[in-house]
């Protein structure tokens, strides 16, 4: 009897040991998990007030490592899923900021097929250049790349590269990528092939240069007739590299009208209560433009 006891005792202790481990393994996971669910509960309840530095500072999967380009402008933050994560309103930018274009490679030599500023509904950030599909295009000026993705509906195969200036120029509509990210590049190594992948109606290089985020027309820095910026310095200031703000508030409160059959524009411009004349400086259009059902045009 005490034989059995004894064997029983075993049997008991030694499954109780083995169940030890796996009821910690347990309780550690469930605490990880509501750790885990507690913290995403924090973030969500954050919401918009969070101010989008700290959130990226606290982002463990960013990679917010030392010895990124002019990490000093750009507070430490680098990211390669967001082309402008940095959300800050042109209002607060500094005043005026003195880039060096000195060491200024043309990124790809051509004449220019599309300027900056509006388009029919939306704004085209960018300079369109022609080029031949295979064309090498290279990067701007020194630095590291820090965005290589595809936009099915819109750049297609992009690049964007932080630059040692404290610029950020983005090259868009490639064929062929020729860089890896966080890679470091010198001004007029090839990063790319021109082509014409994403929303576009031929091969041309998009090609935008950016600080802090925020947009500047290429044409006012650059010269693409001769391939060289207008200055070896540039000054960046809010009234003048920034001052399409305006244009386009406009255009994100502009209304459109499809055109129905039997429309003109006296009875399109009564229904919207505006006048023909307000609808042709709109449209860039004159009274007597012939207008197709299913077009859209601007009526505010």
């Amino acid at each position: 009897m005490n034989n059995i006891r004894f064997i029983f005792d075993m049997k008991f202790t030694r499954g109780f040991l083995i169940l030890i481990p796996v009821l910690a393994l347990l309780l550690s996971n469930t605490t990880t998990a509501n750790d885990k669910d507690k913290k995403l509960t924090s973030i969500n309840l954050r919401g918009d007030t969070t101010n989008i530095y700290q959130e990226l500072l606290n982002d463990e999967t960013d990679d917010l490592m030392e010895n990124h380009p002019a990490d000093d402008i750009y507070n430490n933050i680098w990211t390669s899923s967001k082309l402008n994560p940095y959300k800050i309103p042109i209002d607060s930018l500094p005043d005026s900021v003195k880039v060096d274009l000195s060491t200024f490679c043309i990124p790809v030599k051509g004449h220019i097929t599309s300027h900056f500023g509006p388009r029919r509904y939306r704004y085209h950030y960018g300079t369109d250049v022609k080029l031949n599909t295979g064309d090498t295009v290279v990067s701007s000026f020194a630095g590291k790349v820090r965005i290589i993705d595809y936009d099915r509906k819109g750049y297609g195969h992009y690049v964007v590269i932080r630059h040692d200036n404290g610029l950020e120029t983005v090259y868009a509509h490639l064929s062929e990528i020729m860089v890896t990210l966080d890679q470091v590049v010198v001004a007029g190594e090839p990063i790319a092939l021109g082509g014409s992948t994403g929303r576009s109606t031929g091969p041309h290089l998009h090609y935008e240069i950016r600080f802090l985020g925020n947009a500047m027309n290429p044409a006012k820095i650059i010269d693409f007739a001769c391939g060289l910026p207008f200055d070896n310095e540039y000054l960046i200031t809010k009234k003048h590299s920034f001052y399409y703000q305006k244009e386009v508030k406009a255009m994100a409160a502009a209304k459109y009208y499809k055109i129905r059959s039997g429309d003109n524009l006296s009875r399109i411009a009564a229904r919207n209560g505006t006048s023909v004349k307000a609808l042709c400086r709109l449209n860039g259009i004159s009274a007597k433009k012939v207008l197709r059902i299913g077009q859209r045009i601007r009526v505010r």
